[in-house]
């Protein structure tokens, strides 16, 4: 049986009622987003941020915590180191798939901390955070940090925010539905089914940021000193690469080593997807040339995820997107103390804030990418 493709969503111009809503918002998804477009309180936007950075210090939560790093990067180099004795340990078996997805989750971890560094939660010290990103993410994982750094800035500058965020930019998958309209032959094909290949594709998640950072090294432009940063990166990212294949090659057959490394960079691909997909895709997405305040940007293009402990932890704190996006240098364990002071804040200002549960969170994200595709699928079938 053939049924014609539901209706679009109507535009914004279809709502008069919100006509003096923020016009930033092109694409709203699935839920939260029509939950999320809340219309501003009069008066100086800018202060409301200011006011929220007021009581933030005064609870003393920007603080940086050294003991907390300390424990933490301690442990996960242990487990880490752990879980490659294990490997040699093992020799050529295909128990090492196992050790594969152990290492798959420690990578994501070792992930996280190069994330912290970069947002200079752990230390005080500006280089101190570097050397500590640098070694988490060059070193350990194989992924070029100035790149990520680079990336990862512009898209806190810029969440949701077409041609600005490049989160969103468009490559595999479409974020927007005029990404969508002007792609042809395979990549429409593509748009057109990326909900159902969305989780598929994150298997190739790692092996693009890997990709992505050797590219950006190759990259010869730029100052002096940034020309030597990279061939620091270099240097490491070569160690790394060549550790990590040598081991690989040397204790496992030819057949095990591919399988290894596949389910390996699999793994890691799909997990550090599945932590950052919830964290905005499906939320309000705003036009190239729009503005809105800052505290507005980042809480209404942020999705927050409840859970506990095991939550933070699986999750590296990315689970109060809403904080960090509002306090990027606030320690991983002070996010979840202050939750409930930006809850009530932005209660208090009529500013949406928006939380809901892991899975879906994930029923949103493929909901707004199977709704993105709308345009190039003419009708559907049953």
């Amino acid at each position: 049986m053939r049924r014609p493709a539901p209706a679009p969503p109507a535009p914004a111009s279809a709502h008069p009622e919100r006509k003096n809503v923020t016009t930033d918002i092109i694409d709203r998804g699935n839920g939260p987003a029509d939950h999320a477009l809340t219309k501003p309180p009069p008066g100086s936007r800018g202060s409301d941020y200011a006011a929220l950075s007021r009581e933030v210090k005064q609870s003393g939560l920007l603080k940086r915590r050294p003991g907390y790093y300390s424990v933490k990067i301690g442990l996960n180099l242990l487990l880490l180191a752990a879980g490659w004795t294990a490997f040699a340990l093992l020799g050529q078996s295909w128990w090492q798939l196992m050790t594969a997805a152990f290492l798959a989750v420690m990578f994501t971890q070792t992930g996280f901390i190069g994330h912290d560094a970069g947002h200079h939660q752990i230390a005080a010290s500006k280089r101190v955070n570097n050397l500590l990103g640098r070694v988490h993410a060059d070193l350990l994982i194989g992924l070029s940090y100035g790149w990520w750094i680079s990336k990862h800035s512009r898209h806190h500058s810029h969440p949701n925010h077409v041609d600005r965020d490049p989160d969103i930019a468009d490559g595999a998958i479409a974020f927007t539905q005029d990404h969508a309209r002007v792609r042809r032959g395979p990549y429409a094909w593509l748009a057109r089914h990326q909900a159902w290949l969305f989780f598929p594709m994150l298997l190739l998640e790692g092996l693009a940021l890997h990709v992505a950072g050797v590219r950006a090294l190759l990259d010869r432009t730029g100052t002096h000193a940034g020309r030597a940063t990279k061939l620091a990166e270099a240097g490491l990212l070569t160690a790394h690469l060549g550790g990590y294949l040598t081991a690989v090659f040397w204790v496992l057959s030819p057949l095990q080593a591919v399988c290894f490394l596949l389910v390996h960079q699999g793994l890691f691909g799909l997990y550090m997807g599945c932590s950052f997909a919830p964290n905005h895709k499906g939320m309000p997405i705003f036009a190239k040339d729009d503005k809105i305040d800052f505290l507005r940007r980042q809480v209404l293009t942020s999705r927050n995820i409840r859970g506990g402990r095991f939550t933070d932890f699986a999750l590296g704190g990315l689970n109060y997107q809403i904080e960090h996006h509002l306090f990027p240098s606030m320690p991983r364990p002070s996010l979840r103390h202050v939750q409930e002071l930006v809850r009530t804040f932005c209660a208090r200002h009529g500013i949406a804030y928006y939380e809901t549960g892991l899975f879906d969170s994930y029923a949103q994200v493929l909901r707004h990418l199977h709704s993105v595709g709308g345009p190039l699928r003419p009708e559907l079938e049953y």
